[in-house]
């Protein structure tokens, strides 16, 4: 398959050369031939990408990643193209950093905040937060400062200033999260381990940019014309927290304001509408984001997780199914075109200067920059947490064993976030820290992301580990004509049949819920229980609509239900969850830490009445706050979720009770 590809490639591109000179501009009929023929070659390389994808994991082939090969394909089908000599087609393949961060990188961000599993985030979230800022900082200076030593070294005449020291830094702090999370999840590793480094390698890529942008502000000519100093440095990090927080709250607000439009309106009984709605809403805080001056990763990210945890529990189950695997797909298409878009760019963009030597050091001084940057922040957070513990009266293991420090060192390959800053390297030596920063990436996704396999079993981390996640996937058994659901027949490529019975009873997720008064929700806590042909034919949405079509006939026409109470049919809403208690709360490890106190709770929580606890018992403003932040994290944790049902969730989602007569809008 990659023999014929590589040939009509190969026929497609001598036809070119010879209808055109290099040297002249086509015109307009032949750009567009042009154009569709470089689109082709793309696709192609997708295709093989994503079957190869298919056949390693039916297969289980673990010696070799899909994204080692989606480079390789690229770097194949580049040396074709150089070869041939088509202008036209190398410039339209090669990496163009406007096409990926307005087009490649969003659905890469959004599909991992909506898919976020939220529990385990927000537990880790401040040894993520360790790693993201601190860790990322290292790892700029240490590597900066490391190739700005090295060149003055006089040995093959190539030398480079401090700031663009520090920039080169900043393009490879920002790892990549493609590689090393598609093995983790295929592998099912250690819930935590897997949570830290998918924080830091979201997170640190806003991190990278902003570090980058200063940086650059400082290079002769700018605006500041290299005056970097210490009050330069000071000056970052405020800027760094601006940015950072501001993109955090417009992310937030879109999220909040997305659940509160879809409450107070009846768009969810349009699901075309709705569907596009929410994917557009979404991709409009990452572009408003950057249009003032914000991370567009850090809004994208977090507005993907507002949505997820408000906004979807008021979709109608058409657009969550929808927006959940349209985020997937989109997600997993531009993860392999970015590799495939590296590859391609090694041997098409012939503007770049190779130094081998600067590129060898630079590749031993990510590694010295790396491990400056987890070993000693992993050894603070452990003696952080023994300390906390110690104070009161307990022992706690390592927050970061040693196998997963070692995990976080080797999961620090380098993304394609570096090589799009890199293209804002200008000057002498821009091409050549360019080519560097390219070169060095593929590298370190060859390297490190074809052995991470290997060293998880050399570091015996636990794998095969199975959550009870929230799960929504409804299209995972194929449905058959007649309302049950099958198997494949056997005979599919790669398939490898099991012993067991051909037939899985009907499925409908509908038929597992109780109805309850609450809040809608389209997830549960526990699987569901698989109920049988008959009991999910009989509870199905559709078995419902045929026993009131039943009954309208039975009673006659008077029966047959208004214009306005069709109008209001929530019918495609998922049913209702029971509401969880707003004083309930995840048990601690530790009876003694209950949080809140018995007899406690917080102020304008929502559910009075019985439940409401007397005035002398509640909480005030301030001891709340005193209480949060000296508690430790699980106790943290539970004021959280206390907050967020007691209060935030019964204002933003959907009352089951009202049969979703939002605003009537």
């Amino acid at each position: 398959m990659a023999s014929l590809m590589g040939n009509a490639v190969f026929e497609l591109l001598k036809r070119e050369t010879e209808e055109t000179d290099p040297e002249d501009e086509p015109e307009a009929g032949q750009k567009e031939i042009f154009s569709s023929r470089a689109l082709f070659i793309l696709i192609m390389l997708l295709i093989a990408a994503l079957f190869a994808s298919y056949m390693l994991q039916h297969k289980k082939i673990q010696a070799v990643h899909e994204t080692v090969l989606s480079i390789f394909a690229g770097m194949i089908a580049g040396l074709v193209i150089k070869l041939t000599e088509g202008t036209f087609i190398q410039n339209t393949v090669s990496f163009d950093y406007q096409f990926f961060f307005n087009l490649l990188l969003p659905p890469i961000i959004l599909g991992a905040g909506y898919e976020l599993h939220q529990a385990n985030f927000f537990r880790n979230i401040g040894t993520i937060l360790t790693f993201a800022f601190a860790g990322t900082f290292i790892s700029a200076v240490v590597l900066g400062l490391f190739l700005w030593l090295w060149t003055r070294i006089p040995l093959d005449g190539f030398k480079i200033s401090f700031v663009e020291a520090i920039s080169v830094g900043a393009t490879l702090s920002a790892t990549d999260p493609v590689t090393i999370l598609a093995i983790f999840n295929t592998y099912k590793v250690d819930p935590k381990l897997y949570t830290v480094i998918f924080g830091e390698s979201i997170l640190n890529d806003a991190i990278a940019i902003v570090i980058f942008e200063t940086a650059q502000q400082y290079r002769p000519g700018s605006s500041k014309g290299g005056s970097l100093s210490i009050v330069s440095l000071f000056e970052a990090i405020s800027l760094f927290f601006l940015v950072f927080f501001g993109s955090l709250l417009i992310g937030v607000a879109v999220g909040i304001a997305t659940a509160l439009m879809l409450k107070y309106t009846l768009v969810r009984k349009f699901p075309k509408i709705e569907s596009c709605l929410i994917i557009l809403i979404a991709y409009a805080s990452y572009y408003f984001a950057n249009g003032v001056f914000m991370s567009g990763i850090v809004s994208l990210l977090f507005c993907g997780i507002t949505l997820k945890h408000y906004a979807y529990y008021n979709m109608s189950r058409r657009t969550q199914l929808t927006t959940k695997y349209i985020f997937s797909a989109l997600a997993q298409l531009s993860e392999n075109f970015i590799f495939i878009y590296l590859g391609l760019t090694l041997f098409t963009k012939t503007t770049l200067v190779f130094k081998p030597l600067f590129i060898l050091i630079t590749v031993i001084g990510i590694c010295a920059a790396r491990w400056a940057a987890v070993f000693p922040l992993s050894r603070a957070i452990n003696w952080f947490i023994r300390y906390r513990a110690k104070r009161r009266g307990k022992d706690v293991a390592d927050e970061l064993p040693q196998s997963h420090q070692v995990m976080l060192f080797w999961a620090g390959l380098r993304g394609a976030v570096g090589v799009a800053l890199a293209a804002g390297l200008t000057g002498p030596n821009g091409l050549a820290l360019q080519a560097t920063v390219l070169v060095v990436v593929v590298l370190t996704v060859i390297i490190f992301g074809g052995t991470t396999a290997r060293m998880l079993e050399i570091m015996g981390i636990r794998t095969g580990v199975v959550e009870e996640i929230d799960s929504d996937d409804e299209f995972d058994i194929e449905t058959a004509t007649n309302g049950t659901y099958y198997k494949s027949a056997g005979n599919a490529v790669g398939y490898a049949p099991q012993r067991g019975g051909n037939n899985v009873p009907a499925l409908n997720k509908n038929s597992s819920r109780t109805n309850f008064d609450g809040y809608s929700s389209g997830n549960s806590h526990s699987p569901p229980v698989r109920p049988t042909a008959a009991t999910s034919r009989a509870n199905s949405v559709a078995g419902q609509r045929e026993r009131e079509a039943q009954q309208n006939l039975l009673a006659g026409s008077d029966a047959s239900p208004s214009y306005d109470e069709l109008d209001y049919s929530d019918s495609d809403l998922p049913p209702a969850a029971k509401r969880r208690s707003p004083k309930r709360r995840p048990s601690p490890s530790h009876g003694e830490n209950a949080w809140p106190p018995q007899g406690t709770a917080l102020n304008g929580t929502a559910g009075g009445g019985d439940d409401a606890p007397s005035g002398e018992n509640q909480l005030s403003a301030s001891g709340a706050i005193s209480q949060l932040f000296s508690g430790t994290s699980d106790e943290q944790a539970a004021w959280f979720t206390q907050l967020d049902e007691g209060f935030i969730k019964p204002k933003l989602l959907l009352d089951q009770n009202q049969k979703g007569r939002g605003g009537g809008v």
